[in-house]
């Protein structure tokens, strides 16, 4: 599935305010709002949500994970396929808090794409997005590990990890991510050519998730 950019995808990590039957709800909000500003919200679920959620919406629902194995006697691994039944897009690979090696990288990749899903591939640095981006993923998002579910965000705190990355890689859209909380956050990324944000706590934890989603949309306007 070819993203269209801008993109904002929102990860619900395993916050318990996106679980379940709040995961539902918070697909719902992103919906309406994307639907809105007429930008594309993608939502990164938990794999037992992916089905209730993919049901619900017409977004892009993404898993967390995958594991890079064929369907078989692997206990407790999520595959590709049971991803790809269940309604999911795609999944997110290599976060800071799920990292894994660039030959697992490189072979999660292509277990989604030969199952026709995408990869959006997460790089806490701007050299690690260089050697993934070699590995054919459809998205690239750089996210500095150390800003992650901060109050700084990559875009204030750390612009040249963005604007050398997008210098580099143009053939495929490059995310940021760390931090971002306000339509500034947004504003900034995009001026330094960023195609978009990978948001968490920011709207997942924040008191009222619609408007903070909304907040954040405004920004790629400025």
């Amino acid at each position: 599935m070819k993203l269209e950019t801008p993109l904002v995808v929102v990860n619900c990590k395993a916050y318990s305010q996106a679980v379940g039957k709040n995961a539902v709800e918070l697909a719902k909000a992103c919906q309406r709002q994307s639907r809105e500003f007429g930008i594309t919200v993608a939502i990164a679920v938990q794999p037992a949500d992916v089905c209730a959620v993919a049901k619900a919406v017409s977004i892009p629902v993404f898993a967390q994970h995958v594991d890079a194995v064929v369907a078989g006697a692997f206990t407790g691994s999520v595959v590709v396929e049971s991803i790809k039944h269940a309604g999911a897009v795609g999944s997110l690979v290599n976060h800071s808090e799920r990292p894994l090696d660039l030959a697992t990288i490189k072979r999660t990749i292509l277990r989604l794409h030969d199952a026709g899903l995408s990869a959006i591939v997460c790089a806490g640095t701007p050299e690690m997005a260089f050697e993934i981006v070699k590995l054919n993923p459809d998205v690239v998002a750089i996210e500095p590990p150390e800003l992650i579910g901060g109050n700084i965000a990559v875009s204030q705190a750390k612009p040249e990890v963005i604007t050398v990355t997008t210098a580099r890689i143009k053939r495929i859209p490059v995310l940021c991510g760390a931090g971002i909380k306000t339509k500034d956050d947004v504003a900034k990324a995009v001026a330094l050519g960023s195609e978009g944000v990978l948001v968490a706590s920011g709207v997942v934890c924040a008191k009222n998730p619609e408007n903070a989603l909304k907040d954040l949309l405004e920004g790629f306007a400025k």
